[in-house]
């Protein structure tokens, strides 16, 4: 079943209920800080964990005490879909308890 890419316009209204999330091209962005290395490579783990269960991808980088997301649908000819912001809200459900802001 194809997805079909959002319009800028469904994009913005719904990073309005997405706080650090923004739209770099046609990629969802967000970097977290965290207190250490540590919490930063378990929210690493805990993303990567959703991801397998959704069945979509985002990139990730891990820093020293950060965490960034790029987060774009590779079969909707990496636009951004309803599955990216799937991806996005169930991240930020779980950020908080690994202490990231």
């Amino acid at each position: 079943m194809p997805v079909e890419a959002l319009s800028r316009k469904e994009i913005e209204d719904r990073l309005e209920h997405l706080p650090g999330w923004s739209l770099d091209g046609d990629r969802l962005t967000r970097s977290y800080r965290l207190a250490s290395h540590f919490a930063a490579t378990a929210l690493v783990v805990h993303i990567a964990q959703v991801q397998d269960a959704l069945d979509h991808h985002s990139d990730l980088t891990l820093g020293y005490h950060s965490v960034a997301l790029t987060v774009t649908t590779h079969s909707a000819g990496g636009k951004v879909t309803a599955l990216d912001f799937g991806l996005a809200e169930r991240v930020e459900a779980l950020a908080p308890a690994h202490g990231a802001a």
